[in-house]
């Protein structure tokens, strides 16, 4: 069968009830976690990070951990004495390019963190004791084997963190791109995060509501247009009654807040298709600035929220950040 392409946009005016301007929480976003490996991806990440900070007023908590695979690699066998030796200068390397990061971003507190195990499990620890609102991570997002891979922390992290996480794919291009570190001589320079277009992708699972309702808080703080984008991959039924188009849009209008106060008119659409491809596409026809999507648990195995397939698949080929939240 060919694949059918199609799509139905709805614009709908959301209800406002004068004696309430803003039905969503205002975002809190009083700590924000940049996990780092030092790598060209994580650089990458780094100017959203401190973007962030400064736009909320967080707090920056940067971590790096070292891991006993990559300091085996360094040692190139089991030496006991090298392998101490080796620590305590990899210890000292990323303690200094952790202060060098964080002494050019002017004007946002931090507190830095270096670790030595497992990464996730550290990064936990860091994240429970901070009280961490969101976790800012870049990735390569290479493929392999017949499967998306976004790199083993940022697997973990996705998987794991109980907080949104926002992801910097290597596919972030043009004015989403925002400016990396200089040359050692100059610093980072202040950066400003600009949303202006926001695609929250879902399939109604129980917690879309909730979901729902951070991408709409982020579009009143930017004042940014808000597309919500639902696709339909079995379309066999689409002649029965009642239909899942009038059904899919209704969905869509349902979960923008009654009272939610937005600068433009939200707009509903409804897709026929790959999931990750439509949601790409709707993304990229609307030049998007962010991608929102529903994440599943690591424990679960239902299909109450967007497959890894389908995350994977859109992190590693958005031309903009996404991010995932855990219902």
């Amino acid at each position: 069968m060919a694949l059918v392409e199609a799509k139905i946009e709805v614009s709908v005016e959301p209800k406002k009830n004068p004696q309430r301007e803003q039905t969503t929480p205002a975002l809190a976003l009083k700590n924000v976690l940049f996990a780092t490996d030092f790598s060209a991806t994580s650089d990458a990440a780094l100017p959203y990070a401190t973007a962030i900070c400064r736009r909320f007023g967080s707090t920056l908590h940067a971590a790096h951990v070292l891991s006993d695979a990559s300091l085996l690699m360094m040692t190139g066998g089991v030496d006991y004495v090298s392998m101490s030796t080796i620590y305590e200068d990899a210890n000292t390397e990323a303690r200094e390019k952790l202060d060098l990061i964080c002494g050019r971003c002017e004007g946002i507190p931090h507190r830095n963190y270096v670790r030595h195990g497992q990464v996730w499990k550290n990064l936990a620890g860091i994240i429970e004791e901070n009280d961490i609102d969101l976790i800012v991570v870049g990735t390569h997002g290479r493929t392999g084997l017949g499967k998306l891979l976004l790199g083993s922390v940022a697997e973990d992290i996705l998987r794991h963190a109980r907080c949104p996480v926002l992801t910097v794919g290597p596919k972030v291009s043009g004015r989403n791109k925002l400016p990396a570190f200089q040359d050692k001589g100059r610093d980072l320079a202040p950066v400003e995060l600009d949303l202006r277009q926001i695609v929250f992708a879902t399939n109604f699972a129980q917690s879309s509501p909730l979901i729902a309702q951070t991408a709409v808080s982020l579009a009143e703080e930017f004042r940014a247009r808000l597309t919500l984008v639902h696709v339909i991959e079995d379309y066999t039924q689409l002649g029965s009654r009642p239909g899942p188009i009038e059904n899919g849009v209704r969905r869509l209008q349902d979960l923008i807040p009654e009272n939610a106060a937005l600068q433009y008119t939200p707009e509903t659409v409804l897709e026929f298709g790959s999931v990750p491809e439509r949601v790409l596409k709707v993304a990229a026809d609307r030049e998007s600035d962010l991608i929102v999507l529903g994440a599943r648990a690591a424990a679960e195995v239902g299909t109450t929220h967007l497959p890894w397939s389908t995350a994977h698949h859109v992190i590693a080929n958005a031309h903009c950040p996404v991010l995932t939240i855990r219902g």
